[in-house]
Formats: C-alpha cells, structure tokens, sequence
C-alpha cells in the first residue's frame, strides 16, 4: 500500500473521526495515535523517524492507505515529500475549545503517567525532542512539568496550523473541520456522500476508556 491521504491535523482536533470517515470512504486502513499503542512494533519505528530515519515510513504505512492524529501529523511536511500523489487534510476546531480537550485528555495526569510507564515512552520522548526543535509545544508541557499554559499551547496550535496551509498547495490541501460533515470531506476526496451520519468519536470520557487498556496491553 501506498498512503493516499495524509492528515496533517493535531490532535484533539476530532481525528479519530476523520480516521472513522476515511476507512467508511474506502481509505483504511488508516494509522492513527491508537494504532501504535495496540502495534508493538510501530513506537520503536516512530523513535527511529523523530531521530532523522525517515526510510521508516515505508514499513510503518505498509499495511495503511492513510494516517491522521500524531505522531504522523507531526511529520506531515515529510510525509507529503515522500508520498506527493497523497492529499492532505488539515483538521482544525477553536483553538481554545482544543486546549480545553487537551486538558482533558493527553495533558492529564493520568494520561501523561500510563505514557511514562509504558513501553512507548521512548517514542515519547524522541517525539518531543523533534519538536522541541520544531516549533513547539511549550517546554512546560512535558511529562515532568506543570500545566503548559493556554498562551503557549495555543500558540503552537495556530503555528503549527499555519505552517501546514504555507506548506502544501492549497488544490492538494483540504482545511476540514468535523462540524461540516461529509460533503466538503468527499468533494475534496471525489467520492459519494454516506447515508449514515458523519463519525463523532473520541470525547474526554471515550479517551480514556481506550487510552488506560491500550497502555496497559503495550506494557505487557
């Protein structure tokens, strides 16, 4: 396989339905945050990419046709270098209604303690060693540290927001958000509209139903 759609969006910014959408569309499988946590042989090949390995990318995406969420998302400048038949879709929502989820989901405490003690803490940690080279996020939204600010975060937000409608082509890229529904979706894709409602998944409380046993399952 070869990867058809690259979502360039940052998380929290309703990709697990963009990833529900895609694969109803006809574009799964599609990778997703949630893949490396239940993919044991994915996190170690997403350290060797944020360490400067990009030939990785062939053997992560081999069994995909398309990607959303981190840590894909992060790398989406690279990934439209290696795959330029691909289309992008940039997800997006308010910024303060994203900091907000953010909160509530990865920035937890909780959250932040299963990464740490699970076997995917070293992609962790090479992830946010590229990105502290990259543009963000604040220093005070490590692991470690205490509550990264609202400033910083959305200020990263909206860099990293702009740097991927500067960098793609703007008949290549689609600037999506999950409120519009299906048609802006599969206008920008060429495909007909489901009769079934567009996905809406992955609240705060749905976060951390899937986040705890897939942490739990990639540490044993």
């Amino acid at each position: 396989m070869t990867l058809k759609v690259i979502g360039a969006g940052m998380p929290r910014t309703g990709t697990m339905s963009l990833k529900i959408a895609l694969e109803q569309l006809g574009y799964g499988p599609c990778h997703h945050m949630i893949e490396v946590y239940t993919r044991a042989h994915l996190a170690p090949l997403w350290a060797r990419v944020f360490d400067g390995s990009l030939g990785d990318f062939e053997e992560i995406f081999k069994d995909y046709n398309a990607t959303t969420d981190a840590p894909a998302a992060f790398v989406f400048d690279k990934l439209a270098a290696r795959y330029p038949q691909a289309k992008v879709i940039l997800s997006i929502r308010d910024a303060d209604k994203w900091y907000a989820s953010m909160q509530a989901t990865i920035l937890t405490r909780q959250n932040q303690d299963e990464v740490a003690g699970s076997p995917m803490a070293p992609m962790f940690q090479k992830m946010g060693a590229y990105l502290a080279k990259n543009g963000g996020p604040p220093a005070d939204a490590g692991p470690t540290s205490g509550a990264p600010s609202r400033e910083g975060m959305i200020a990263w937000f909206n860099a990293h927001n702009g740097r991927v409608k500067s960098s793609i082509v703007p008949e290549r890229l689609l600037v999506f958000e999950a409120v519009q529904g299906w048609e802006p979706l599969c206008k920008f894709l060429g495909v007909g509209v489901p009769h079934t409602p567009y996905p809406r998944v992955n609240d705060a409380q749905e976060f951390h139903a899937i986040a705890k046993p897939t942490a739990n399952e990639a540490a044993r």
